[in-house]
């Protein structure tokens, strides 16, 4: 007897102690739900909305521009995409094209482009054997041939959506302005992949226009970005990060970029349109040199750039175990609904400011999507290889 009542004390004990752990349980459970909650609130209300909200009064001054064009074996991209460049409305430009160890027609198509436009110039990187390089060096001999201050940089599989294209990037440099940001997007094409990999440039502009407008600028995209030759050179250029494969523009950006010497343009005359991937191993290597990156980012940047996908992640761990547990269900669903409508309501501003068609039935499916493709990119970038790539 006395046995048995030892043992129903103990049980007793347990039992509430066990009571008392699985309250603890849904307290924490519920708070780190409420905290990923409010900080993806103040993401989307207190950061990504200055895209919907930002006005400028552009300045008149004109200024001559040097247009860089680095290209590897792009001969039928610059047919299709130059003709675009060589056009604009702008009164004076030249474009100088890099053509870095082309094996293909690229200088075919360059001779017949130089007979029709006087402002084209052309310089060219022959290949040696003993050297390997990347895409840094082609940019590097591109700015040394530019003959002015302002510098806009493109790829070869870009065109421009406007022949004003360069008239709204030079709206922005004033005395005081050292970088634009431009919006490099993809074209709309058939499939899954081209609709992921046009939303994940949309989030990517959301984040890097929005953080430029409350004075933390940190990356740009060499499809659509001017900076003065000056500041190039003044800073060394490309040599804190020479030897890795990407980073020729947001590592650029993010070493020299203020908070008053940086300024955005997302006018829709102003964006560029490149040619997606249409493979998605093709994507994932391009993905993952550009996110591997990302490690080099100043240390507040990497922390404010990875505080929204972690709450993102934590909002959606801790939303399945509460419903599972039964825990505070219309509540729960309630906050679950507001954050998706906000979503759903700031990426259409995004996507209006940005012209992306066609996307906003899938991010609700892209906004969980994208932090497993990325945690995996990530993880596989670590170990990926560090064989010289130009691009």
């Amino acid at each position: 007897m006395k046995y048995l009542w030892t043992f129903t004390i103990i049980r007793k004990k347990l039992l509430y102690s066990f009571s008392q752990y699985i309250d603890i349980t849904t307290y924490i459970l519920v708070a780190l739900f409420a905290v990923a909650l409010i900080i993806q609130l103040v993401y989307y209300y207190g950061i990504f909305i200055r895209i919907g909200a930002y006005k400028r009064a552009p300045q008149l001054k004109k200024f001559p521009i040097s247009v860089i064009i680095c290209a590897r074996n792009e001969a039928e991209n610059l047919k299709k995409n130059l003709p675009a460049v060589l056009t604009q409305k702008h009164e004076n430009y030249e474009v100088i094209v890099v053509n870095d160890c082309s094996t293909d027609h690229t200088d075919d198509v360059l001779g017949e482009l130089l007979k029709k436009f006087r402002h084209l110039r052309t310089t060219n990187i022959s290949p040696d054997k003993k050297f390997t390089h990347g895409k840094k060096l082609a940019v590097t001999v591109g700015i040394k041939a530019a003959k002015y201050e302002w510098l806009v940089l493109t790829d070869a599989d870009c065109h421009p959506v406007s022949e004003n294209w360069l008239e709204r990037l030079q709206e922005n440099f004033t005395d005081r302005t050292d970088i634009v940001l431009g919006y490099g997007g993809y074209l709309p094409l058939k499939g899954l992949l081209n609709k992921y990999i046009r939303y994940d440039t949309l989030l990517i502009a959301m984040q890097y226009f929005s953080f430029a407008l409350m004075g933390i600028p940190y990356m740009g995209v060499g499809r659509n970005l001017a900076y003065r030759k000056s500041l190039f050179f003044n800073k060394k250029g490309f040599a804190s990060h020479y030897g890795l494969l990407s980073g020729d523009d947001d590592l650029f950006v993010n070493e020299n970029a203020t908070r008053d010497n940086t300024a955005v343009e997302f006018h829709p005359e102003s964006h560029t349109r490149s040619i997606p991937k249409i493979k998605w191993s093709e994507w994932f290597k391009q993905k993952k040199r550009h996110i591997t990156t990302s490690r080099f980012y100043k240390p507040r940047h990497i922390f404010l750039l990875g505080l929204e996908p972690w709450s993102r992640l934590l909002f959606y761990i801790s939303f399945c175990y509460l419903i599972v547990l039964k825990i505070w269900v219309p509540y729960i669903i309630i906050a679950f609904i507001i954050r998706l409508i906000s979503v759903q309501i700031i990426s259409k501003i995004a996507m209006r400011r940005f012209s992306e068609l066609n996307l906003l039935m899938w991010i609700p499916v892209f906004d969980l999507f994208a932090l497993m493709i990325n945690f995996n990119i990530f993880i596989s970038g670590i170990f990926r290889s560090k064989k010289s790539r130009w691009k």
